[in-house]
């Protein structure tokens, strides 16, 4: 089952690059496939929230955690995504690998390798980013 934790492979790829949106590939060649994408609070939630806080959220902007689930798998050839079609805008363009368990984008924002594992036979990696809290 997918939701279950996933078996412990060696070290994530060291790099990840956007082939296209959604879709990355490592230093070694392989692809990485993005199949969930999850922002918390979702804008729905965030949008009730800051209507029922009033004027105390109205200078507050959204800016949620977001977790990506990527599955390493071959790509078949079929129509180019467009970045409208998923909520692939919010993710960086290159993903470094850092100590400490976590990825550095692009854009210097750290995500955290929540797992990285095997489901099946699907190698699996999951990142989080969680953006700075200013109180």
């Amino acid at each position: 089952m997918a939701s279950e934790a996933s078996a412990r492979l060696g070290t994530p790829p060291d790099r990840l690059w956007i082939q296209k949106p959604g879709i990355y590939e490592d230093e070694e060649g392989r692809t990485w496939v993005t199949v969930v994408v999850r922002f918390s609070p979702s804008h729905r939630e965030w949008a009730r929230a800051s209507n029922t806080q009033g004027s105390a959220s109205q200078g507050s902007t959204y800016e949620p955690s977001i977790t990506v689930h990527l599955w390493q798998m071959a790509v078949h050839t079929r129509e180019p995504l467009f970045s409208g079609q998923m909520p692939f805008s919010q993710l960086p363009p290159v993903w470094q690998l850092y100590p400490g368990r976590k990825y550095r984008a692009a854009d210097s924002s750290f995500w955290e390798i929540v797992d990285h594992g095997q489901i099946d036979s699907m190698e699996q990696l999951v990142l989080t980013y969680q953006p700075e809290r200013k109180d």
